[in-house]
């Protein structure tokens, strides 16, 4: 595998108020749910390295709520067995984080 790839897409990711997501969820208290950080994730991750095959996620864990016009940044890292570590920002605040996991490191049992 060649050198570590880095997150170029989304640099940024802002759901703004008006966004369909937020009627929902929860309208007097709209946060952003965490299944479109993890799409994000998957789709930026798709657009860096597009032969990276996720099948698992392991590790997932959200700090704290997301709410409408935050922005977000995001950055991952492929390891040579196939796992990719990653984390959304908010500025200097940690609001997400996790590990994508290709079929290579399911096969070496890792979790």
């Amino acid at each position: 595998m060649s050198a570590p790839a880095r997150a170029p897409a989304p640099a940024c990711l802002v759901f703004p108020p008006g966004h369909p997501v937020f009627a929902g969820h929860f309208p007097l208290h709209p946060i952003i749910p965490g299944a479109l950080l993890l799409d994000a994730a998957l789709l930026a991750l798709g657009a860096a390295a597009p032969d990276a095959a996720v099948q698992h996620l392991a590790n997932i864990k959200f700090f704290r709520p997301v709410g409408p016009g935050e922005v977000l940044s995001l950055s991952f890292t492929r390891m040579e067995d196939g796992r990719v570590p990653f984390e959304w920002r908010c500025g200097d605040e940690r609001i997400a984080s996790g590990t994508l996991l290709a079929p290579s490191a399911q096969n070496m049992g890792l979790p």
